[in-house]
C-alpha cells in the first residue's frame, strides 16, 4: 500500500531510503541554528515584505551587519565583519594622519633664482650756507642729531611677527642680518676710512660678489658700481672721521614679497663728525658734520637666512655737504668747516660721448639750512 507522499509508481530501483540516506550523510554535520542563519549573506524577505510591488525575494545583508561572510560556523562570520570594520577604520586613520601632517608641515616653495644686481642712486647735497666748524660734541648738540642714539643703538628692530610662509624666528633672523649689514657698512671705522671692505662682503649673497668686487676695483656712477651704494666711505685724501660715536636714527620694516622671499626696508640717517685729512687732530675746532641718509632694500630667501647673508636689491643715498660737481661713486668728499655755499652745479654730461654714462649725472640736491648746526643754539652740557 502506497504511503502518502510516495511516487505513483512506487520508489524507483536503487533509491530506497534515498531521502533518509541523503539527509543523514550530506547534512549530518550542518546545524541550522540561529548563528548559521544570521551569518548568511542573503536574507529572505517576510511574506508581507514580498507582497509589495516589484518586491524581491531576498536581500543582501550589509557588510556592517554581524553576519559577515558565511563560514562553517557563525563565529567566523562575525569575526570577518569585525576584521572588515578594522581595515576601513585603519584606512580612514591613515588618511587623517596624512592630512594632519600636511597641515603641520606645509609645502616649502623651491628656492628663487639668482640674486638680482644692485641698483643704486647716490645724490650729493650741496650746502646753501657756509659749513659750520667746531668740536664734534658741540656740533652734535646744536644739530638735529642731538637726540640721536650713538652707533648700533640707533638701529632698533620693529616688533616681530610671522608672515604667511615665514616663522617668527625667520623674520627675526632677517631683521638681525639687516641690522648687521647697516652696522658693518655704515659704522665700522675701517669701512669708513676705505681700508677694508671684507666685513660687508661676507654679508652678501654669493651671486652679488662679482658686482661688489667690480665696484671696489673700478667704481662708477652707472647705478650699478658705486662704492657708496654698497657702503659709506670717505675719500681718505679729503676727510677723516673725527669722532667714532656716530649718531644714528631710523626705522626697519619687513614684508613677505613671495612665498620664498622676505624683504627688509631700512631708512636711516647717519651723522658723522669729520675733519680734514691733514692738519688738526680729531678734537680740534676744525671738525664739521656730514650727514648720510640711506634707504636700502634687502631680500632674504631661506638659504640666505640659514647662511646669514643678504641680497642688497637697491640703495638710495643722499649725502652732504659736498660739491655737486664731484662724483660720489668712489667715496664721499665732504666740504669741510669754513667752506662756502656751493655755486657750481653738477658735472656736465655729453650725450655724444661713448662708453658708460654716469647715470647720476645731474642729480644734486641742496642741503637745508636746518640740517646744519645752528649758531644760536647752546650745546648740551
Amino acid at each position: 500500500m502506497a504511503v502518502s507522499g510516495d511516487p505513483p509508481n512506487g520508489t524507483p530501483e536503487g533509491t530506497e531510503g534515498g531521502d533518509d540516506e541523503f539527509r543523514s550523510d550530506e547534512y549530518r554535520s550542518v546545524v541550522f541554528d540561529e548563528d548559521f542563519v544570521r551569518a548568511a549573506r542573503l536574507q529572505e524577505f517576510s511574506a508581507q515584505e514580498r507582497m509589495g510591488e516589484h518586491a524581491r525575494a531576498v536581500r543582501s545583508r550589509s557588510f556592517w551587519s554581524s553576519g559577515g561572510s558565511p563560514g562553517p560556523g557563525g563565529g567566523s562570520g562575525r569575526a570577518a565583519a569585525r576584521q572588515g570594520r578594522v581595515i576601513v577604520l585603519c584606512i580612514a586613520l591613515a588618511l587623517a594622519t596624512a592630512v594632519y601632517m600636511g597641515l603641520r608641515n606645509p609645502y616649502v616653495p623651491p628656492p628663487e633664482g639668482p640674486a638680482e644686481a644692485l641698483t643704486s642712486t647716490v645724490v650729493p647735497l650741496a650746502p646753501s650756507e657756509a659749513v659750520q666748524g667746531g668740536r664734534p660734541a658741540d656740533l652734535y648738540a646744536k644739530s638735529p642729531a642731538a637726540q640721536y642714539r650713538v652707533g648700533a643703538a640707533g638701529i632698533t628692530l620693529p616688533a616681530v611677527r610671522r608672515t604667511n610662509h615665514f616663522a617668527d624666528n625667520q623674520v627675526l633672523a632677517a631683521l638681525t642680518i639687516a641690522k648687521d649689514y647697516l652696522v658693518q657698512s655704515s659704522l665700522d671705522p675701517d669701512i669708513l676710512s676705505g681700508t677694508a671692505s671684507r666685513p660687508v662682503r661676507v654679508l652678501l649673497d654669493p651671486d652679488q660678489l662679482t658686482q661688489f668686487d667690480q665696484s671696489m676695483l673700478a667704481p662708477a656712477g652707472d647705478g650699478r658700481h658705486a662704492i657708496t651704494g654698497w657702503l659709506v666711505r670717505f675719500d681718505p685724501a679729503v676727510a677723516l672721521v673725527a669722532d667714532t660715536r656716530v649718531r644714528v636714527s631710523g626705522t626697519l620694516a619687513f614684508q613677505e614679497v613671495t612665498p620664498n622671499v622676505l624683504e627688509v626696508t631700512t631708512d636711516h640717517t647717519f651723522v658723522y663728525a669729520v675733519r680734514p685729512a691733514t692738519g688738526q687732530p680729531a678734537g680740534a675746532d676744525g671738525s664739521s658734520l656730514f650727514t648720510v641718509r640711506r634707504e636700502l632694500r634687502l631680500r632674504f630667501d631661506r638659504d640666505d637666512l640659514t647662511a646669514r647673508r643678504a641680497e642688497l636689491a637697491s640703495a638710495y643715498v643722499m649725502a652732504g655737504p659736498q660739491d655737486c660737481s664731484a662724483d660720489p661713486a668712489p667715496g664721499f668728499r665732504p666740504l669741510l668747516a669754513g667752506a662756502g655755499p656751493a655755486t657750481v652745479g653738477p658735472a656736465a654730461s655729453d650725450p655724444y660721448t661713448s662708453g658708460h654714462p654716469r647715470r647720476t649725472a645731474g642729480l644734486c640736491g641742496v642741503l637745508a639750512p636746518t640740517a646744519s648746526p645752528q649758531q644760536g643754539v647752546s650745546p648740551v652740557p
